[in-house]
């Protein structure tokens, strides 16, 4: 990927849209007090894949006039040869001192926007695609909050670097040393996230051998967007400092729990969770029942942005806590989405599919847009289903109206093809483009010849 730097006169799009100086004096200054010696502008393609241009500290400047392009043909789902200059906008309140030295120095690091040459947002970059579904909700008198429990497992390496599916541990939910060998890897992980802003509230092991959680506080979508996106950067740089190899695969391992992003979201406005209402039903408000309803209604459509890959289907099935149906629950974990017990400011509900490799930036601007849908129609999520809907038959789950998920990602994509309001959520070049991905993909997985194959056909036919 090629990057290169230009000299341009300032335009009023320009100044309207990147640092003010004094930000940008007291960057400059910052970076220059730390030792920082290199830059990474980080921002992320359609795909959710972290990418970066790293720059030296004679750049820096340049960097935050907006003046630093790179070449767009080369990231995945972003733009054709013969348009590829791109502009990188750096957001001043993401600059981040990494917490270790490499060589050559330190490194820091700031999350981007993507820019057109003239100034004007480039359609394919992920987090212009959220901030738009933030306007919108802006301006119905909303702010999202939202956070996510993001799992992941630690695998062993054999002696020559290859990562393999066995466990370093025996471990399950909760278990302390010495089980749970994962333990040093995990708090090195939490001090390195809390050098780097984050607010840690939970680290421990979960209930598959090798599956860990560390959760940290929720903020608004872009904020907590960024910190996803950082947050899994974090998790593989130390466990690989440990020898170990962090993947966020949804199931990595055959007949164990799989790896999910349990998405906890309300809504405020006017300084207050509009979810709450004392005196309704569940002390739930309208807000939140509408919500709920979008999300409900569009959760067939979204299921490829928030559980993207082919392997995201193999942890919806039954009997490993990944939902299958679509429902809701005060308490039970089986449906779709969950509402935990607290209520005034701490009311929200937990959507339960997400898994941790999608595209944060993408996964937020569809649940938001899936809402706003929601409370604009007045959609009526139903009653709560208190019941196991594992257990239940199919004439049951009939007579509740109780849907089911998309079974793969071909069946997810074809379902996204008939939702306008999450297509509107992604704009048109990034639903383009992430479908036409989706479906190659799909071809290509469909046309191999997998082992379970030949183990049950090769001697049999």
């Amino acid at each position: 990927m090629q990057t290169t730097t230009r000299n341009t006169s300032a335009t009023s799009k320009k100044t309207k849209l990147g640092a003010t100086e004094g930000t940008k004096k007291e960057l400059l200054t910052l970076m220059k007090e730390q030792g920082v010696r290199f830059l990474r502008m980080q921002f992320t393609d359609i795909m959710g894949v972290i990418k970066n241009v790293e720059i030296p500290d004679v750049q820096f400047e340049k960097a935050l006039n907006n003046e630093i392009l790179f070449d767009g043909s080369s990231i995945d789902g972003f733009s054709r040869i013969e348009e590829s200059d791109m502009l990188l906008y750096p957001d001043p309140a993401t600059f981040r001192v990494f917490p270790w030295v490499e060589r050559g120095g330190k490194i820091a690091r700031i999350i981007c926007d993507v820019y057109n040459p003239d100034y004007t947002p480039f359609e394919g970059c992920p987090r212009l695609a959220l901030k738009k579904v933030v306007e919108e909700a802006k301006g119905l008198g909303f702010t999202m909050a939202v956070g996510p429990e993001a799992e992941f497992f630690l695998f062993q390496k054999n002696s020559e670097g290859e990562v393999l599916t066995s466990t370093h541990d025996k471990g399950g939910y909760f278990d302390l040393t010495p089980i749970d060998r994962g333990e040093d890897a995990r708090r090195d992980i939490v001090n390195s996230l809390e050098a780097m802003g984050f607010e840690v509230e939970a680290a421990h092991h979960e209930v598959a051998p090798g599956q860990h959680e560390i959760d940290f506080k929720y903020a608004d979508p872009i904020t907590t967007a960024d910190n996803v996106s950082t947050f899994r950067f974090i998790v593989r740089k130390v466990a690989k400092d440990h020898g170990l190899h962090a993947t966020f695969m949804p199931k990595p391992v055959h007949g164990i729990n799989g790896s999910g992003m349990h998405c906890h979201q309300s809504l405020f406005k006017d300084g207050k969770n509009a979810f709450y209402d004392a005196k309704a039903p569940y002390q739930l408000s309208k807000t939140a029942l509408y919500y709920m309803g979008g999300l409900l209604a569009h959760a067939k459509g979204f299921t490829a942005i928030t559980n993207p890959l082919v392997n995201s289907y193999k942890r919806l099935v039954p009997g490993y806590e990944a939902p299958t149906h679509i429902a809701w629950s005060l308490r039970n974990r089986s449906p779709l989405i969950r509402v935990p017990a607290k209520r005034g400011e701490s009311t929200r509900c937990e959507l339960r599919m997400p898994d941790p490799a999608c595209n944060p930036y993408l996964a937020f601007a569809v649940m938001l847009k899936s809402g706003l849908d929601g409370i604009k129609k007045k959609l009526d999520p139903g009653a709560p289903v208190n019941q196991n809907v594992y257990k239940m038959s199919s004439r049951e789950r009939a007579r509740l109206k109780i849907d089911s998920l998309p079974g793969d990602l071909n069946e997810a994509i074809r379902t996204l093809l008939k939702d306008e309001v999450v297509q509107s959520a992604l704009g048109p070049h990034i639903f383009d483009r992430f479908t036409e991905s989706k479906k190659e993909t799909w071809h290509e997985y469909s046309a191999v010849v997998h082992s379970w194959e030949i183990d049950n056909y090769l001697t049999v036919y």
